[in-house]
């Protein structure tokens, strides 16, 4: 009896280990559009331990889930930034951001206005 108790703790144990790998965090992301939204979350995403990102077009928050054992938040940035986008850590380089569809120019007051405040299209 003593044995199963002793299994079923360390079991309990390695569990609950398991859990705090996992950190939440959010950062700001530039962009205006929807196709930004679906940028900013794949290359999160494709970031290996992420396991939730949602961008938030009206407060350009990115939301994260990821496992602090596998990635960190400057990783996570620097793949946001290399497909374009800019972090307030981490600026896209001119390369990466001249990649975006021109609709998607977050540094372009034109296609800010164009989008509206909330990232609509006006």
């Amino acid at each position: 009896m003593k044995k199963i108790f002793v299994i079923v703790m360390l079991f309990v144990g390695g569990f609950m280990q398991a859990q705090d790998k996992n950190a939440k965090a959010t950062i700001e992301v530039d962009g205006v559009c929807m196709m930004c939204k679906f940028r900013i979350e794949k290359a999160a995403l494709k970031t290996k331990g992420v396991k939730s990102a949602t961008w938030n077009m009206e407060n350009h928050q990115l939301s994260l889930i990821y496992n602090e054992e596998k990635t960190n938040l400057e990783t996570i940035q620097q793949n946001v930034a290399n497909v374009g986008h800019d972090t307030k850590e981490i600026k896209a380089t001119e390369e990466a951001y001249n990649s975006v569809n021109a609709c998607c120019k977050y540094r372009d007051p034109n296609v800010i206005d164009s989008h509206g405040k909330d990232g609509s299209e006006n």
